[in-house]
């Protein structure tokens, strides 16, 4: 199988490259970065690195209070940072800037990884949530370069898609010397997909322990101040495609009883700030951008986010927060920005990416799922009318979150003890 699966990757080569290509059409930066996938860079010219691969943005941020306590806890070991989007390397970029070395994750063949790890010299391995490369995995295993797998996550739906692979997944995953996993439920499936039971631990979520930017509450303040600090608020953060139109349509029924209120949209990806802004323009709402504006004036009814890693203190200027991708069958993201600032939060019905955070803020009053995209309106206002309900709800989402820190403390134990070996 595993084989099988270089030559297929092999024989898609091509196609990545012009992959590459077009994208490096839409971002300039990565377009001069993507011999990296391929495993063409400078050696940064250290060895025995500690090494967290975090595919994205999200993962970059579940990460982010693990980084910094490996460079706490080891100030001397070089910490090297892979992503594989430009947003991810952006906030790389914007939360570590030059004191970790960053390149891109190559792709899985042998012999880009191959030169990949022979540039880095990784003592350790740290893999965020679900990214499972068989020939890296073997590669690391050959060299005894320990393998880990942090904040570990397998939903439903991911499990289903490694069916016809599971005898190559699994013998990946025996390459893996621990899997520190999210939940009960994410380790169960783990050991399903063929993982040794004995190195499945469960550690809980990362994300629970990540950082409230010092003045997050302060800045948001301010801009309620300038906005209008009794104007109700509310804010659909990190939408996709098809979502913008579904919360502009519930901003339309929320204006029919609160004309004063205010939409603050903060779409996932920066290719799709223009389009979402000329969406807003044209359906005849006054409109205001972070890129132009900075902040909305009382007469703005929507507010474009045309900005990354800026939400926290958006997120405490607002009396309510809908999570996006989870209108769309995307899967839905991080609802625990919204509920460490005391916010509570509107989710739709695909939320398999954070299954048991979503579960566990439902369960403690914190969130509310909506139906679908023609429930996301009432709901909304509803809320927005019923102070008492919405002061309820945010001390509720707040606990939860306080309830469940603590995993970023555990994975460092193991991280300790393999380290020691």
């Amino acid at each position: 199988m595993r084989y099988l699966y270089t030559l297929a990757m092999y024989l898609a080569t091509p196609l990545l490259v012009l992959r590459l290509l077009a994208r490096g059409v839409r971002s300039r930066p990565y377009h001069w970065r993507w011999p990296e996938r391929f495993g063409f860079f400078k050696p940064p010219g250290f060895r025995g690195s500690l090494w967290v691969h975090a595919v994205s943005v999200g993962e970059v941020n579940a990460a982010e209070p693990l980084i910094k306590a490996l460079k706490r806890d080891y100030p001397n070991a070089p910490l090297v940072i892979t992503t594989i989007t430009p947003t991810g390397t952006a906030r790389v970029q914007q939360l570590f800037g030059d004191s970790v070395f960053h390149v891109y994750l190559p792709y899985d063949l042998p012999y880009s990884v191959g030169r990949f790890l022979k540039k880095i010299r990784p003592r350790l391995a740290l893999i965020v949530e679900t990214e499972i490369w068989p020939n890296l995995y073997f590669a690391c295993r050959r060299r005894g370069i320990p393998l880990m797998i942090v904040n570990a996550r397998l939903s439903e739906r991911s499990l289903r898609g490694y069916k016809p692979l599971r005898a190559l997944a699994r013998s990946a995953l025996r390459c893996v010397r621990l899997i520190a996993a999210q939940s009960r439920t994410d380790a169960a499936r783990y050991r399903l997909l063929g993982a040794d039971p004995e190195q499945v631990l469960v550690t809980g979520n990362m994300k629970f322990d990540m950082p409230i930017p010092a003045g997050a509450v302060a800045e948001g303040a301010t801009m309620r101040g300038q906005w209008g600090p009794r104007r109700p608020v509310w804010i659909a953060a990190s939408t996709h495609e098809g979502e913008e139109l579904a919360v502009l349509e519930a901003h339309l029924q929320v204006l029919q009883r609160l004309p004063d209120a205010l939409l603050l949209l903060a779409p996932r990806h920066p290719e799709r700030f223009k389009v979402v802004e000329h969406t807003v323009r044209s359906l005849g709402f006054t409109v205001a951008t972070r890129s132009l504006e900075g902040v909305p004036s009382p007469a703005h009814q929507v507010f474009v986010i045309d900005a990354m890693g800026q939400l926290m203190p958006f997120f405490a200027a607002s009396d309510l927060a809908f999570v996006g991708g989870s209108l769309a069958p995307i899967g839905g993201h991080n609802v625990l920005e919204p509920a460490a600032l005391s916010v509570p939060v509107l989710v739709g019905p695909h939320t398999f990416n954070f299954e048991e955070i979503t579960r566990s803020l439902i369960e403690g009053g914190g969130a509310e799922r909506v139906r679908d995209a023609a429930g996301l309106g009432p709901a909304a206002l509803k809320l927005l009318l019923d102070e008492a309900t919405r002061a309820r709800m945010g001390q509720d989402a707040q606990a939860v979150f306080e309830r469940e820190r603590g995993a970023v403390q555990r994975v460092m134990r193991l991280v300790d003890a393999l380290l020691q070996e």
